[in-house]
């Protein structure tokens, strides 16, 4: 199958240097981009060669699909449950775990159909997953069956805390909370063999744990270790607030990275989810290893992480290292909109610096692609619109009234578009989001199910009543 799209009004490759196209067409054969450019040049090389499907791109502009480097499928289902005046620690392990507990196999899959749904309406085409409730499969048929790009696994920690708070029962301790790390690590690499490759090649799975207290340092270290052996990448939690760093330097005499900079546990297959705390020197140190970070705006501000008070992100940028941006769960940040994130990176450290010059428009739709995908080891096949990549593209309707009138497209996709002037969302050459409905299922359905779902978990996890807002776990 062969399909131009041609006349387009942009397209955003975000290459290497970054080119805005006018008047621009995409060929695609099969789920590849075989030809990307100036319309003239593009007929000009396409001469007499056949085209299955010709549209007329007038009204279009396009930009490459996003990468959400760091989410919680399992989670969909917890919108708008815990509270918003939460710290990150009280928030994890008085009301998320409680609400993780309770989250059976069939609440799992209607969550990963749902957050997938939600993904592909804001344009992201490609996930990386921390970790399944119940089996890396539920996550990796469910994505499958969508027809969306990601990266799944299973969730797995070794160090319960030494008082099982109200709410985690007894099934979610067993298989969250392995007896070591050895027996861990076998289980992630059983997962691994099973889904890494899946929907052919579209789903790749990882060594993925929770990190953080609940995961000892051996378990930390061996993740790595096992995903470069196994040829794949590991995420977790690390240094998610100043709490979490503090707790650190106190048990074991230095912050959380520090601690696996000194234990050979950082390297250029590892993720660190939000790494809001982290000292110059840990910068330098991820840089030098080639260890990339997801940063969660949303995510920081609802918890209050301190992105902008303490977070090095720009630094980070600036060392070289990849830093892509993740939506998190959506009780962490309300929604699965990565569009949201881009638009709030690009301001958060301009206002909080007092500096318009340190991180703006092209920076921003970078972490939210290309370096996503580079921080998911997947830049040679996603995140720009080159030749030769996947045809994993997002199509904004230049008729809508967030785009009447623009002049510079990269400021506009940022600053004013939103996903509502989405019109189309594409993954590896097939339309998975048109005329405003996902394609690939029955949405209606699938959120009257949604709803029956998320108010039973609620109850059983017990989190329509008094809950806890601080903790001393770990402490």
């Amino acid at each position: 199958m062969r399909t131009l799209i041609e006349h387009l009004e942009f397209v955003a490759t975000v290459d290497s240097d970054d080119r805005v196209l006018s008047d621009a067409a995409l060929l695609i054969e099969g789920d590849r981009l075989i030809d990307v450019g100036p319309t003239a040049a593009v007929l000009a090389r396409l001469g007499e060669d056949r085209v299955d499907e010709r549209i007329d791109g007038r009204r279009f502009g396009a930009m490459p699909g996003m990468v959400d480097s760091h989410v919680h499928l399992s989670e969909t289902l917890s919108r708008a449950v815990f509270p918003d005046v939460l710290a990150t620690r009280a928030w994890v392990f008085h009301w998320a775990k409680p609400f993780y507990a309770h989250v059976r196999t069939e609440d799992e899959e209607v969550s990963v159909r749902l957050g997938a749904a939600e993904m592909l309406r804001s344009g992201t085409t490609c996930f990386l997953d921390m970790g399944a409730q119940n089996d890396a499969g539920v996550s990796a048929r469910g994505a499958a069956e969508i027809g969306i790009r990601g990266i799944v696994g299973r969730h797995a920690a070794d160090r319960k805390p030494a008082q099982i708070p109200p709410g985690w029962s007894p099934e979610m301790i067993e298989h969250h909370f392995f007896p070591n790390h050895t027996v861990a690590l076998e289980a992630l690499e059983d997962a691994v063999r099973k889904w890494n490759g899946y929907a052919g090649g579209r789903i790749r799975c990882w060594v993925n744990i929770e990190g953080k207290e609940p995961c000892s340092l051996e378990l930390h270290v061996g993740a790595r270790e096992l995903a470069e052996r196994l040829g794949v990448g590991t995420t977790y939690h690390i240094a998610s607030s100043i709490e979490e760093s503090q707790l650190s330097e106190k048990n074991y005499g230095c912050w959380p990275v520090t601690r696996l900079e000194r234990n050979a546990g950082l390297g250029n297959n590892l993720v660190l989810a939000h790494a809001a705390a982290l000292t110059d020197h840990e910068v330098a140190s991820l840089a030098e290893h080639g260890t990339s970070v997801a940063f969660c705006p949303s995510s920081s501000l609802k918890l209050a992480k301190g992105a902008t008070a303490i977070g090095k992100y720009p630094e980070m940028m600036h060392s070289g290292v990849a830093v892509g941006l993740g939506t998190d769960g959506v009780s962490a940040s309300g929604n699965l909109n990565l569009h949201r994130q881009i638009h709030l990176v690009a301001g958060l450290f301009k206002d909080a610096r007092m500096d318009p010059t340190i991180l703006g428009a092209r920076e921003a739709l970078r972490m939210g692609t290309i370096d996503g995908a580079r921080a998911l080891g997947w830049d040679d096949e996603i995140g720009s619109l080159e030749v030769g990549k996947q045809a994993d593209f997002v199509l904004f309707d230049l008729d809508h009234h967030e785009w009447i009138p623009y002049r510079d497209p990269l400021q506009a996709l940022v600053y004013s578009a939103s996903p509502a002037s989405i019109a189309q969302t594409w993954v590896a050459g097939h339309r998975l989001f048109a005329d405003g409905k996902v394609t690939t299922i029955d949405e209606t359905e699938l959120r009257a199910e949604a709803r029956k779902r998320a108010e039973a978990i609620v109850r059983r996890a017990g989190l329509h009543a008094s809950v806890p807002t601080t903790t001393n776990l770990y402490e």
